[in-house]
């Protein structure tokens, strides 16, 4: 689900090990100079733990201390317009699923002081390549699996609920809206790497409307990725990146040749009729028409583009990150990439 607060429910962010080691492009800058103490408001606990209070009181406590963020958790997430805070908060009290939701979520996530660590890490590497950004307040809470990780007037939220662990009972039972090919990604893993390739989308680069092309369209996927590289830790996989299982990873990896040249014997490159290309940029368990027996990955172009933009990087060393996420001529990206796999 949706919404119109720049709730992003992009599911570029996940799965499996590349061994192929080029996300590592260089040496991380030093940021230990740049003070920042990420710290996330467990709103999900605050909710929780007035289960038994009074609700007009419950109300505005928690619209005092998380205002927009509670006006989007009560109408958007939640509820809607339609109904009250009081009324919203009283049925939500009443469900026995949101007690069991809960006692899941605190037990996998007694705190969030590794997350925050990583999350104070990454941020102060966003601020060393763009000083100039402003790092989100980060809320935590449980919605129901109504989404997972939304942006709203200067927070980030933090769906604890859609990172439960791949085999989380939870997700057994909601596969009719939410696909196992889906929440098998959804593990505390995820967490940093899915919060950074959102923020990266909707606050710092987002895409044109003129980028209508094919190659447009993996360019921008790939520096989105790229980034991802630059600034999470080198120990998070490209797995968590990418969002591939091992056989798919390794299926782009034999057949990467094939894949180009897919793309240029059916002349897609510079194709903008969306119903050709988004079989290449959407997510799903494989790309229907390559490959035998559904063993191909999904969102060949993103993970094409990721590749050209590596192979940019490495054929221009005197390009800076912040050059790269600005550069508009794809072609000049492409053709300076020399990317030719065999």
């Amino acid at each position: 689900m949706n919404y119109n607060v720049k709730f992003s429910q992009s599911y570029l962010f996940f799965l499996f090990i590349l061994t192929f080691l080029s996300c590592k492009q260089g040496t991380k800058p030093d940021v230990t100079a740049i003070q920042l103490d990420v710290k996330i408001d467990r709103f999900d606990r605050d909710l929780y733990l007035r289960k038994d209070k009074d609700i007009k009181q419950t109300d505005e406590l928690l619209q005092k201390k998380y205002g927009a963020f509670y006006d989007d958790y009560i109408h958007r997430m939640v509820g809607n317009e339609s109904y009250s805070p009081d009324e919203i908060l009283a049925t939500l009290f009443k469900d026995q699923a949101y007690y069991d939701l809960n006692k899941e979520v605190d037990s996998i996530f007694p705190n969030l002081v590794p997350i925050e660590k990583d999350l104070t890490q990454t941020f102060k590497y966003i601020k060393y390549y763009y000083p100039k950004s402003q790092v989100p307040r980060f809320i935590s809470f449980v919605s129901g699996f109504s989404v997972q990780t939304p942006i709203g007037n200067d927070y980030m939220g933090i769906g604890l609920d859609m990172f439960l662990g791949k085999d989380s009972k939870f997700y057994r039972a909601i596969v009719e809206s939410v696909p196992l090919y889906l929440s098998k990604r959804f593990s505390p893993q995820y967490i940093v790497p899915r919060l950074t390739e959102t923020y990266a989308r909707e606050e710092l680069f987002a895409e044109r409307d003129q980028d209508r092309t094919l190659l447009a369209k993996m360019i921008h996927n790939g520096k989105i990725l790229y980034f991802m590289d630059r600034v999470l830790a080198d120990n998070v996989p490209d797995s968590v990146k990418i969002g591939y299982t091992a056989k798919q990873l390794e299926w782009c990896k034999t057949f990467e040749s094939d894949i180009w040249g897919y793309y240029l014997q059916n002349d897609l490159l510079f194709e903008t009729d969306y119903q050709k290309i988004q079989v290449f940029l959407s997510e799903g368990p494989f790309t229907p028409g390559l490959g035998e027996r559904n063993e191909s990955a999904p969102k060949l172009g993103i993970w094409t583009g990721w590749q050209i933009v590596r192979k940019y990087m490495e054929e221009n060393p005197s390009v800076t990150l912040q050059q790269l996420m600005v550069e508009k001529d794809t072609q000049k990206v492409l053709q300076a990439s020399k990317y030719k796999p065999k």
